[in-house]
């Protein structure tokens, strides 16, 4: 049966790009593929683009990019999909031109932004290679994608979402994290991976919040450098959500702060790849076995958010 391979691309609107070039380039270590009044597309690897960033008020992800890898396996998926009654729009040859792909599909997902499934993609040109100014080593990309989103679900809409992400979608569950954030407010979260392995593509959990993202991942493959990152926010000014710690389930090392677009990044290292042979679900009861220190500072006309 025709599944999801990884995250390959994701989508923003952004209100400010001159902000969040500066901000991928100095502070994450990405390069930027294409830049126009109007638009930008980032680079962490060979792939022509793995972030797209629009000129959009909304400051929020418009897209999440799911990769297969054949056409065949593409079509087959979509097939599926309609089956359940999804309604699936084809992109347009402009889109996968910007998207550096061959093929799309697209659909709503219940909380505002919209997945879409691909074969294809642009892969930049030798002497282009993939070049960052601040990282010592690279990205953790490949056949385990760009790193994982997490996407709030609204109020009231957590147990679709979950069915959407499991039941739809097909995301395999990794684990549940259920905790007592504050007296009588408990988060659950849900964690799902791919074919590939990485220990969650997506995860979400509900929660009333602003915007639908809260944040995004990207991994390194040098531990210095989520160290040398935290840093480089810091003398940049930019807001640490969570300082520096580990969360118990994907054994991820990493600390949070605020995006030029108010939702959050996580930059980690040391995550683990599942698998499926010897993978036991589990529950856990808190965020992080130690460290990750929250730091009040939510993003303008926003709440504050009880997970990251």
């Amino acid at each position: 049966m025709a599944e999801i391979s990884a995250l390959g691309y994701v989508g923003f609107g952004v209100s400010n790009l001159d902000k969040w070039e500066v901000f991928a380039t100095d502070i994450l270590g990405m390069q930027v593929g294409r830049r126009d009044a109007t638009s930008m597309t980032l680079r962490m690897d060979e792939y022509q683009q793995r972030f797209f960033l629009e000129q959009n008020p909304v400051d929020d992800i418009i897209a999440a990019g799911w990769e297969f890898t054949s056409e065949q396996e593409l079509e087959e998926y979509v097939a599926e999909l309609r089956g359940k009654d999804v309604q699936l729009q084809p992109l347009t040859a402009e889109q996968c031109a910007l998207r550096h792909i061959e093929k799309g599909y697209r659909c709503a997902d219940p909380n505002g932004f919209d997945h879409e499934f691909f074969f294809g993609h642009g892969v930049a040109l030798l002497r282009d290679q993939f070049r960052s100014s601040v990282l010592k080593g690279g990205f953790v990309t490949g056949n385990l994608g760009v790193g994982h989103i997490l996407p709030f679900a609204n109020r009231g809409n957590g147990p679709e979402t979950v069915d959407f992400y499991k039941n739809v979608l097909k995301f395999r569950v990794s684990d549940y994290i259920r905790q007592e954030v504050q007296p009588g407010m408990m988060v659950e979260a849900t964690f799902f991976h791919t074919r590939t392995g990485r220990h969650h593509s997506i995860a979400t959990a509900e929660a009333p919040t602003a915007k639908v993202l809260n944040h995004f991942m990207v991994q390194v493959e040098e531990m210095d450098d989520v160290g040398l990152a935290y840093d480089r926010a810091v003398k940049a000014g930019i807001p640490i959500v969570l300082e520096l710690g580990h969360h118990p389930n994907d054994k991820m090392f990493s600390f949070y702060a605020q995006t030029p677009s108010g939702f959050n990044f996580e930059m980690g290292w040391g995550g683990i790849v599942i698998d499926e042979d010897d993978w036991e679900v589990r529950t856990y009861h808190q965020m992080s076995d130690w460290g990750h220190k929250r730091n009040l500072v939510p993003p303008p006309e926003t709440e504050e958010h009880p997970l990251s």
